[in-house]
């Protein structure tokens, strides 16, 4: 049997059981597919696929599925990710494009996600930890306080109040303020938070000898907060899908029971050791480390958002696996094209 054909007879018992979901036997194989060789040659090509653990028997039937291994070695084979058409291109963007904030992105995604593909979607916030400063502003709030407002690369916005430990008249407020603002955008912006408060602190302490000086009161207290260590989010959307999913019927207790935790849903989304088909990596089955999740396949990949973030999609071995990878990395792009502008 040559590796070509065996490829052959194993792509088609992919495409068939995805489709049907029922064990797909060597007559099926021969009316659905032109293959150009006997029924006993698909029977033997069968067997020793069988034979090397790429397909089972899941019952006394004739019929084969594929294994986890045979599910790996069709997605390692494939080509390329076949593009999503133009129509469904533009049904993403211009679902996406209406969002109106972060928030409203990130949720539009789930909802994106998981209708196109019919699984459970993942989407992981833009890291707060590892964006950068665009910009720092400060604004006068009462006689004793300033708000700060950070906006970051990511596009979202954070705003503290700052004590300044002493009562200021509107015009020496607004002298503070004018005597700070290039500063504290000089040291900061274009670098990430971490990096930035350190900057920030080596200016502070060269300010001024006399630590009440309210100029070091309000750099101090910027640079504590872009230090703050901040939890990455996750957004889990279309659990519906695995529910309504035969494939669940019974593990979608101890799966659902996974999905709760977020720092499982952080794992989905950064686990490492599997080798990406452009850009976009499956976990299929036992690939999956996680209790819970030994069932499932993961789709994922990332997208650049100021920083580094990963979406995807969680479903049955049993799926569609190149027009999933298509929709995830299509989504992905729009997504970071959206918060970029």
């Amino acid at each position: 049997m040559s590796d070509e054909r065996r490829l052959q007879v194993l792509r088609a018992i992919v495409q068939d059981y995805v489709s049907t979901s029922e064990p797909v036997g060597s007559k099926a194989l021969l009316e659905r597919h032109q293959l150009g060789v006997s029924a006993a040659t698909v029977r033997n090509d069968m067997a020793a696929l069988e034979e090397d653990g790429l397909i089972a028997a899941p019952h006394t039937s004739a019929g084969r599925i594929p294994t986890d291994a045979g599910y790996r070695l069709y997605v390692d084979k494939l080509s390329q990710i076949k593009p999503l058409s133009r129509a469904e291109r533009n049904a993403i963007e211009a679902f996406l494009v209406r969002s109106v904030d972060l928030d409203d992105v990130i949720s539009r995604t789930v909802r994106l996600l998981s209708s196109l593909t019919g699984q459970a979607a993942v989407v992981q916030y833009p890291s707060l930890n590892a964006a950068k400063v665009r910009h720092v502003e400060l604004v006068p709030r009462s006689a004793d306080r300033l708000s700060l407002i950070v906006i970051l690369s990511t596009g979202q916005v954070e705003q503290r109040v700052i004590d300044l430990g002493r009562t200021m008249t509107e015009a020496e407020s607004d002298e503070l303020i004018h005597q700070l603002r290039a500063g504290l955008n000089d040291r900061s912006a274009g670098l990430r938070r971490a990096v930035a408060a350190g900057a920030l602190r080596d200016w502070a302490a060269g300010l001024a000898e006399d630590s009440s000086d309210a100029r070091v009161t309000v750099v101090e207290a910027v640079a504590a907060a872009l230090a703050e260590e901040r939890e990455d989010r996750v957004v889990l959307g279309g659990t519906a899908n695995l529910v309504r999913s035969s494939d669940f019927a019974l593990s979608l207790g101890p799966l659902l029971d996974a999905l709760e935790e977020h720092v499982v849903l952080l794992r989905l989304l950064t686990q490492e050791g599997i080798e990406p088909t452009e850009g976009v990596a499956v976990r299929i089955g036992t690939e999956n480390a996680i209790s819970g999740l030994t069932g499932t396949s993961i789709v994922t990949t990332a997208y650049d958002a100021g920083s580094l973030a990963s979406l995807g999609v969680l479903g049955p071995t049993r799926m569609d696996y190149p027009s999933t990878m298509a929709a995830v990395r299509a989504v992905a792009r729009y997504v970071a094209d959206i918060l970029e502008n």
